[in-house]
């Protein structure tokens, strides 16, 4: 059998996905793609999962789509790259389990895409976002046109988006979309510990969150309140809040358990 294109392990609440055509700089081709959406399906049927990482191997965290499959035409583009990856996509905003971005070297295109999905990114001091679309005579895909407006603001996020100029790492933390820069050599380890740290979170309400402030754009502001009333009180109502609630009232520090 070929080797999958996206290895996945899961252990100790982490689910660590991993794009590995390193040759291709990660570029998505539909063997990829659904590759991709099986990885991210199996997250979803697995409860012990407290947060996802998503890295990739080489020099690229992803270089886009792979352009030779391009010559498809339009149906096998969207039917079998934008369709599995948009999929997948929707599955990781929905989980409760946090996100979390690790970047390498060029993310361009999809790439920036789903670097710019992840609940939280870290780069490494070398990555260059670029958003890359219109260069190929191409709108975007993969959310990058609901994420970015939100990250950076609808006339930056314009400009970054007709200009597709690169945006260094250090720029993409200074917009706001990456969480923190580290030298190369240490981005796989700063965030592993980024990645504990979120799977030792209460991870209900980590999941509330999410969906709150993904929504709140859709809401009055009324109803987000009443939404914020609902979510709150079902994370009253779980095992890791009672734990935080002892936890603070006896200073110590909680150990949650993710129910």
């Amino acid at each position: 059998m070929d080797k999958p294109l996206v290895e996945l392990a899961i252990a100790e609440g982490i689910a660590d996905l991993r794009i590995t055509r390193p040759d291709a700089l990660n570029a998505i081709n539909a063997d990829m793609a659904a590759d991709f959406l099986s990885a991210v399906c199996r997250i979803e049927d697995d409860p012990s999962v407290r947060v996802v990482k998503i890295s990739s191997e080489g020099r690229a965290f992803m270089a886009g789509g792979d352009i030779a499959s391009f010559k498809e035409g339009a149906d096998a583009i969207a039917d079998n790259l934008i369709a599995p990856m948009s999929e997948a996509l929707d599955i990781l905003a929905n989980l409760k389990a946090p996100v979390v971005g690790c970047v390498q070297g060029a993310a361009a295109g999809a790439g920036m895409s789903l670097a710019l999905a992840c609940d939280i990114v870290i780069a490494a001091d070398n990555a260059k976002f670029t958003f890359a679309y219109g260069m190929l005579g191409a709108s975007c895909d993969l959310g990058i046109s609901w994420h970015l407006p939100r990250a950076v603001g609808l006339s930056r996020a314009l400009t970054i988006a007709l200009l597709s100029d690169a945006i260094t790492a250090h720029e993409a933390h200074s917009l706001g979309f990456v969480y923190k820069v580290v030298p190369i050599d240490q981005l796989e380890g700063e965030t592993n510990a980024l990645v504990k740290r979120l799977a030792d979170s209460a991870t209900v309400a980590m999941g509330a969150i999410k969906s709150l402030f993904r929504l709140s754009s859709q809401r009055p502001y009324m109803s987000q309140m009443a939404a914020e009333r609902d979510m709150f009180k079902a994370c009253a109502e779980t095992q890791d809040f009672k734990e935080g609630v002892e936890a603070f009232l006896t200073k110590r520090r909680p150990k949650f358990i993710g129910s």
